[in-house]
């Protein structure tokens, strides 16, 4: 079994690439706790938000996913000038990494995730997406739901992003940014690739993706706390975190985990969305609340957050010319819940 003093011996082989020292050398692991091979650690490093850092915190992973963890969780922080100093220094002073993941990166990064499928968590992204462009923002979105990738589906898209040397340009599509595993394989082809091949990928929407200038990058996430959601935690310098439930206990029960582990990857739950919150006839006005009532609200207090908003169930009007099934315009009932829940989430994250 893995022991604490395995972890450590393990993490000699681990080098700090701006230090060009093992992790051990450069006194970068902070904190080591053990559960049930489930290894959680505190790492810290000379420079944090790089490319280097995401090819160290990769190695990790499967460094002690070799030598026996179950999983890995991961947070970093910086090393101080003085043990920088005590260790001989920077050369490069130079962020070198991808500029949207820059310590001071002027994007927010908001990622939208569900404890569970079916919940509706798509459908929230590409809407707070498309509201926030409506409302003069420049946003981007990662269809990061890999085994589940539908934004393509849901925007209309019909177009590949374009290739022009060593970038990738997302399409643009009612003024959001769009990437998603959906360009990369055959239509309808399930995607069979394991974690590392993953991880590389999700690393390539960042790095190899020419995003410009963003206001907002929306990640929707894959449900639940699974190996590409920790690797989009520990990936992002600072994110702020949606939850997608039901009104259902189970739903938002199982939503909590998912708000617990970007809170443990220091990251900001920004607040709950309650999808189909209830039913409202046409006819009458009269609210059914199909799937009870009160999961978003004991979510939302259980993670001490708000709820940003209950959106009911429906359908936006299509339209054949502008095809997108899953997209509301500005005037429909349901498109001014997202204005309002858009226009919070603006207030929230202003700086």
């Amino acid at each position: 079994m893995l022991t604490e003093e395995g972890v450590r011996e393990a993490l000699k082989r681990v080098k700090d690439r701006d230090l060009n020292k093992n992790l051990v050398e450069t006194g970068g692991i902070r904190e080591i706790k053990m559960k049930d091979g489930n290894v959680s650690l505190k790492v810290a490093l000379a420079k944090t938000g790089t490319a280097e850092q995401l090819e160290l915190q990769q190695e990790v992973v499967n460094v002690l996913k070799g030598e026996g963890a179950v999983s890995v969780g991961l947070r970093f922080e910086e090393l101080t000038e003085l043990e920088i100093k005590q260790l001989g220094g920077l050369d490069d002073p130079e962020y070198v990494g991808p500029e949207l993941l820059a310590p001071n990166s002027s994007t927010t990064f908001i990622a939208v995730t569900s404890g569970k499928g079916g919940v509706g968590k798509s459908t929230v992204s590409v809407n707070l997406a498309t509201t926030l462009a409506r409302l003069g923002k420049k946003v981007g979105i990662i269809d990061a739901d890999i085994y589940g990738f539908s934004v393509p589906d849901m925007m209309g898209i019909e177009d590949r992003p374009k290739v022009q040397g060593e970038k990738i340009y997302p399409v643009e599509r009612f003024g959001v940014k769009v990437i998603s595993m959906g360009f990369f394989v055959e239509e309808n082809a399930p995607v069979i690739w394991r974690g590392p091949m993953l991880g590389k990928m999700i690393n390539q929407f960042f790095t190899d993706v020419e995003w410009g200038e963003l206001d907002y990058l929306v990640l929707d996430l894959p449900p639940g706390t699974g190996d590409v959601a920790l690797d989009l935690h520990t990936m992002l310098p600072h994110s702020k975190e949606i939850l997608v439930t039901t009104p259902h206990p189970t739903a938002a029960f199982v939503a909590a985990r998912a708000g617990t582990m970007a809170i443990k990857t220091h990251h900001e739950i920004l607040g709950v969305i309650e999808n189909m919150a209830y039913f409202e006839s046409v006819a009458t006005g009269e609210k059914e609340f199909v799937f009870g009532q009160g999961g978003g609200d004991r979510l939302a207090e259980e993670l001490k957050t708000d709820v940003l908003g209950q959106i009911p169930l429906g359908q936006p009007e299509v339209n054949m010319d502008d095809f997108a099934p899953s997209v509301y315009n500005k005037e429909h009932q349901i498109g001014v819940i997202y204005q309002e829940i858009a226009e919070r989430i603006i207030k929230k994250t202003a700086r």
